[in-house]
């Protein structure tokens, strides 16, 4: 459900608006982009009125939104969404590559696929240091020491760095040497790790499939 306020509404119009709705365990997120004030109404709104909404003075229009995940929903944020990146602008109009090797394997070959990646013209590189395997007999990657070479090719590349992160007690270090996470198809459905990744201030990439 989204509120639209009128442009010339009091605060004290508004507040009494906002202290019903809190009274019916609704909390109001504004919508970025729009001319006009528009917020968005997070809970459950089914048992609300539309009409005793409109009642109040500070309403101009209530409409309700069938779109579900309606955080991530244009309805809520009209503007496109744009990931800043060191810089560099993901959702923009370029279109951004990122590229480098599954897994990191020594300093030698990841210095020299981060060369060709930016000569190619990709914009981040991407090296796993913690590698799922269906075997657990195979290789599965440098780990922190992986992640201590992407770091020092970024200092001498300025790429970016992309990596998979596997579980929720390695996520310190991720902070501490990576710009964007990556989660795997494997771990679309840990929801700790969702859960810890969504409270970081850091892009996270979802790879479903």
């Amino acid at each position: 459900m989204i509120i639209t306020i009128k442009n010339n509404s009091s605060r004290e119009s508004f507040e009494k608006l906002n202290d019903f709705l809190i009274s019916k365990n609704i909390t109001l997120s504004p919508i970025v982009g729009l001319n006009q004030s528009a917020y968005g109404l997070i809970g459950d709104t089914l048992p609300l009125d539309k009409s005793a909404l409109e009642a109040f003075e500070c309403v101009d229009s209530v409409s309700r939104i069938t779109t579900p995940y309606k955080k991530a929903a244009r309805s809520f944020h009209p503007e496109d969404t744009i990931i800043d990146v060191n810089g560099i602008k993901i959702g923009g109009n370029e279109i951004v590559i990122i590229a480098g090797p599954c897994s990191v394997e020594n300093e030698n070959q990841i210095e020299t696929i981060a060369e060709n990646v930016k000569k190619s013209g990709a914009k981040l590189l991407r090296g796993g240091a913690y590698k799922p395997r269906t075997s657990p007999y195979s290789f599965r990657g440098l780990e922190e020491e992986g992640l201590i070479l992407l770091s020092k090719v970024k200092e001498k590349t300025g790429l970016p760095i992309v990596s998979e992160i596997l579980s929720v007690k390695d996520l310190d270090l991720f902070l501490k040497y990576v710009d964007v996470i990556q989660i795997g198809a494997r771990n679309m459905q840990n929801f700790e790790l969702l859960k810890a990744l969504g409270k970081i201030n850091k892009p996270v990439l979802l790879k479903r499939g």
